[in-house]
C-alpha cells in the first residue's frame, strides 16, 4: 500500500502525520522481533491443532447443552484438550468460572483447609486477590475460614528471593501460589524458566507442598507452560489469551487430576463435581478461540514490544524494555503524572471499535484500593486480549497496556495514545523534530 494512503487515512481517523512516520521508523527496526514472535506462535498453533486431533475434537463438540450438563461430551472433550495443551494430568473449563480472580479464588478455597497456610512466592498479590485471601477484610475469604497467609517478598531488582521463600516455609505450608505477571507494579513479568526454578527450588524444601501458577496473560507467549516446568495447577481466564479474543466468559485451571476433581467439587457441589455445568452455547466460541489463541496472543506481543520502543524513545520508563524478552503481553509505562495516565488511555478508549466516544474516567472500582481507570471499547466486556488499558491513580503512575485482537489495531491504539498525550502537552516533542 501506498504510505501516503495509509497516513491520509490515519489523519483521517485523527491521528497527525508526524506520529505516523514515527511510529514507522519504530515499526522499521523490529522486524526480527515480530520474526521471532511469529514462530512461537506457529509453534503453539501445532501444538493446539495437535491437541485437538488427539483428542478428536468434531462438529458434535459445539452443540448446546443445557440443565444439569450431564454427559456433556463436548465440554468434557475441551477439557481434556486443554489438558493436552498444557501437558497435564486434568483440566477444568467453564463458562461458571467469571474471571481469573474467580479462577484462582476457586483452586484456592478447594485445595486449602482451615490450619493450612498459603505462600506467595512473588510478593504482593494482584489488588483482586487481597479480599480473596484476606489481606484486605472481606466476606468470605480464606482468613474467615482459619486459613493464613505469608509472603516472601521480591528482591529489589524484581527477582525472588531465595533465602526469604525458604525462611516461609513452615510445616502448615500447603500451597505457594506464583503470579507470572506482574500485575499492577513495575516489576518484570517470570519466565517460564524462572518460574520453573523456584518450583524446583521449593519442591526440594517441602516435596508435598502444591505449586499454583496464576498464568493470566502469559499465555501462548513461549513455546511452553509452567505446567511444563513442575507447577501442579496452572490459572486462568478465558477472556485473556487462551479465549482468542471469541470467548465471552470463563477462566480454566489445569493440573494434577485429584486438584482439578477438588475444583470441580468447589465449583459445583460436593459429591457433583465435574459431571455438572451446562456449556450453555459457549464451546464453540470456547474451542474456536483455543484456536486462534497463538495468533491472537502474537499480535498483542507484537503490539506490546511497539509500544515499549515508542515510548522507551519519548524517554518514559517502560517495563520491559523495548529490547527485554518478552513473557506475557502486559507493557508497564511509567508516565510520571496522573493526567498522564488519563491521557494515555483515552487514547486508546478511542482507538476501539465498541465505544469509541466514550471518555475514560477514573472511579473506585471494587477489588482495588485506589481509584482505577480503565479503556477497553471491547466486543467482550473486560476482556483484555482486546485493545485495553488500565492503572491505578497512584504513585509511580504507571498505565499497563495490552491486548489487540489483531496487530495493526494494537498498533491504531498506540498511535492514538500518543496523540492524546500530544494533545494535552504531556509529550511535545517527537524523536527527530526540529521544532
Amino acid at each position: 500500500m501506498d504510505k501516503d494512503k495509509l497516513f491520509d487515512l490515519y489523519r483521517e481517523m485523527g491521528i497527525r502525520r508526524e506520529i505516523c512516520e514515527f511510529g514507522a521508523v519504530i515499526e522499521a527496526g523490529l522486524g526480527k522481533r515480530f520474526a521471532a514472535i511469529d514462530r512461537t506462535a506457529e509453534y503453539n498453533q501445532m501444538k493446539v491443532i495437535g491437541a485437538m486431533q488427539k483428542n478428536k475434537v468434531q462438529e458434535g463438540c459445539f452443540h448446546y447443552a443445557s440443565g444439569y450438563g450431564y454427559n456433556d461430551w463436548g465440554r468434557d472433550t475441551l477439557e481434556d484438550t486443554y489438558a493436552s495443551v498444557f501437558h497435564t494430568e486434568s483440566a477444568l473449563v467453564r463458562p461458571q468460572i467469571t474471571c481469573g480472580t474467580h479462577a484462582l479464588a476457586l483452586a484456592l478455597g478447594a485445595n486449602l483447609r482451615p490450619g493450612d497456610e498459603l505462600l506467595s512466592a512473588s510478593g504482593k498479590p494482584y489488588d483482586t486477590l487481597e479480599e480473596v485471601i484476606g489481606i484486605r477484610p472481606s466476606s468470605g475469604s480464606l482468613a474467615e475460614y482459619g486459613i493464613t497467609y505469608s509472603q516472601a517478598d521480591l528482591l529489589k531488582d524484581g527477582s525472588f528471593d531465595y533465602e526469604a521463600i525458604e525462611r516461609a516455609l513452615t510445616d502448615k505450608t500447603k500451597l505457594v501460589a506464583i503470579q507470572r505477571s506482574k500485575g499492577y507494579q513495575t516489576r518484570p513479568s517470570f519466565s517460564v524458566e524462572q518460574i520453573g526454578q523456584v518450583i524446583a527450588f521449593v519442591k526440594e524444601k517441602k516435596p508435598d507442598v502444591i505449586c499454583m501458577v496464576d498464568n493470566c496473560y502469559g499465555e501462548f507467549v513461549e513455546m511452553i507452560e509452567p505446567s511444563d516446568v513442575g507447577a501442579d495447577l496452572v490459572v486462568g481466564s478465558l477472556i485473556k489469551n487462551p479465549g482468542g479474543g471469541l470467548a465471552p466468559i470463563g477462566g480454566y485451571i489445569a493440573g494434577k487430576k485429584e486438584l482439578i476433581d477438588a475444583c470441580g467439587y468447589r465449583l459445583t457441589s460436593p459429591g457433583l463435581g465435574k459431571e455438572v455445568g451446562a456449556s450453555l452455547g459457549t464451546k464453540q466460541s470456547f474451542y474456536q478461540g483455543l484456536f486462534l489463541a497463538p495468533a491472537v496472543t502474537a499480535g498483542a506481543l507484537k503490539g506490546a514490544v511497539f509500544a515499549a520502543n515508542i515510548y522507551e524513545r519519548l524517554g518514559f520508563p517502560v517495563v520491559p524494555d523495548g529490547t527485554e524478552s518478552r513473557h506475557d503481553i502486559i507493557q508497564a509505562v511509567e508516565l510520571g503524572t496522573a493526567e498522564g495516565v488519563i491521557a494515555f488511555c483515552r487514547g486508546i478508549q478511542a482507538a476501539a471499535p465498541v465505544d469509541s466516544f466514550v471518555t475514560p474516567e477514573p472511579w473506585a472500582m471494587p477489588g482495588y484500593d485506589s481509584d482505577v481507570i480503565m479503556a477497553a471499547g471491547a466486543f467482550v466486556q473486560g476482556s483484555s486480549i482486546e485493545l485495553s488499558a488500565d492503572a491505578p491513580i497512584k504513585p509511580p503512575y504507571a498505565v499497563y497496556f495490552q491486548g489487540g485482537l489483531t496487530w495493526q489495531h494494537a498498533k491504531f491504539g498506540i498511535l492514538m495514545s500518543l496523540e492524546y498525550m500530544m494533545r494535552e502537552g504531556l509529550v511535545k516533542k517527537l524523536p527527530g523534530e526540529n521544532r
